[in-house]
């Protein structure tokens, strides 16, 4: 089974006005490790960032870039999208179905709008998902901190069924354990 990384919406412009969001130099950390371990088995890496017609993330504006911290490689693809779904409307499933692509792992930015709507988009359309479970984050809310944001959507979506397919959220140790067989 093919297995691909999905990093989601980790962009400038997202942080300039609310700061980093939760355990971001962690997330960061382990997103590298995530990435650097599929690329060493020559697994396809997906950086995904989102869109706006106008700034902060206008497309190939300074907002719309992803951020200094990650690893990015000349061999990276990037997928372009307009909605918390990573899949409408953009090309991320012809790139999955040229790689021949069943199994996402799934990380990024923010838990609780792209990251756990592509992970019920990806379920619906057959693909079995590892969250990378502390390797998501969000920023603090109202009603919730980020942490338990985090754990929230690592329990809820790892229990649905539903979709026929597995989604188990796994913390980036179990992961590189995974990507090392």
């Amino acid at each position: 089974m093919s297995t691909a990384i999905l990093v989601i919406d980790l962009q400038v412009g997202l942080f300039e006005e609310s700061g980093l969001p939760y355990d971001y130099e962690a997330v960061i950390g382990r997103i590298n490790r995530i990435t650097t371990a599929a690329r060493s088995k020559c697994l396809p890496v997906v950086f995904v960032q989102h869109e706006l017609a106008q700034r902060p993330l206008m497309y190939k504006s300074p907002g719309w870039a992803l951020v200094d911290d990650l690893v990015v490689e000349p061999g990276d693809c990037v997928v372009r999208k307009t909605t918390p779904n990573s899949f409408l409307n953009t090309d991320l499933t012809d790139i999955l179905v040229k790689q021949k692509v069943e199994e996402l792992i799934v990380c990024g930015y923010a838990t609780e709008y792209c990251v756990d709507t592509t992970v019920r988009a990806a379920a619906a359309l057959g693909y079995s998902i590892k969250i990378a479970a502390d390797a998501h984050t969000t920023h603090e809310k109202d009603h919730a901190t980020a942490k338990k944001i985090r754990e929230h959507h690592n329990q809820t979506l790892s229990r649905i069924k539903s979709f026929g397919v597995a989604i188990n959220a796994l913390d980036t140790a179990e992961i590189l354990i995974m990507l090392a067989d």
